[in-house]
């Protein structure tokens, strides 16, 4: 999961595995697999780092544990 901010300034947390897209639009626009569109204030850059960051931690641990 990775926190976003919506544009009234609330944070909440979107399925990093469940991101298709991540585009610039007036908004940054996440569309997910399942077709549903999120809005947020986070710059795309923003979004796709913390995604990165996740898997970074996701897939360490199944390096570290052989699997």
């Amino acid at each position: 999961m990775i926190r976003v901010t919506r544009l009234n300034g609330k944070t909440f947390y979107v399925n990093a595995e469940l991101i298709q897209f991540v585009e610039r639009t007036a908004d940054t626009v996440i569309t997910l697999t399942t077709g549903v569109k999120v809005v947020v204030s986070d710059a795309p850059e923003a979004v796709v780092e913390a995604i990165v960051e996740y898997r970074r931690r996701a897939y360490a641990d199944r390096v570290a544990t052989g699997g």
